[in-house]
């Protein structure tokens, strides 16, 4: 068994980076007092009888660093988009023109600035969890692989492997998480 035995450190790694990808999403998604297209990703309309993000029924456009505009393609969206807008709780409220809708991103105060920290650290928290169960997977293998006749050597080899990636990637998320808190604070 010995021989045969091969940990698919590929799918660990695949994983890992899948955690660190989502984090990356929710971080597009928290304000940080500069307009971004992505704060708008998380959601969504009710068009046409189905939940379509917004992007999907309208140009998204960032004419100034605190203005978003979404240029709505048809007119029968447009309360709709901008009552999705209201409920988000981005803290944004939309001003129609028309087809197009402005959204004025205020500046944020200190207090929000601090909320908003937290909130990307527990985001954070989440990812790290989430890249420590990935581990945890491999390590369970290393183990069953033990029973089975894997040798030490071979088993110290492989959990090696897997910690030297769960700690490249855990820097990964302190990386991204320490550039979004300084993003956030920034004023």
């Amino acid at each position: 068994m010995s021989e045969e035995f091969d940990l698919d450190i590929d799918e660990l790694e695949r994983r890992m980076s899948g955690a660190l990808g989502s984090l990356r999403k929710e971080f597009a998604a928290l304000r940080t007092g500069r307009a971004s297209a992505s704060m708008l990703d998380t959601i969504t309309v009710d068009a046409y009888g189905t939940s379509t993000p917004i992007n999907q029924v309208g140009t998204i456009n960032v004419p100034e660093s605190r203005l978003l505009t979404i240029n709505v393609w048809d007119k029968s969206l447009v309360a709709k988009v901008e009552r999705a807008i209201m409920e988000s709780g981005l803290g944004i409220n939309p001003q129609t023109n028309g087809a197009m809708i402005m959204l004025p991103v205020p500046e944020l105060n200190e207090e929000r600035r601090r909320e908003l920290s937290k909130v990307a650290g527990q985001y954070a928290e989440g990812a790290r969890v989430a890249v420590r169960n990935v581990r945890r997977d491999g390590m369970d293998q290393l183990k069953k692989a033990k029973s089975n006749g894997l040798g030490e050597d071979d088993v110290k080899f492989w959990e090696a492997e897997v910690q030297e990636l769960t700690d490249k990637v855990i820097a990964s998320v302190d990386a991204t998480l320490e550039v979004k808190q300084s993003e956030i604070m920034q004023v």
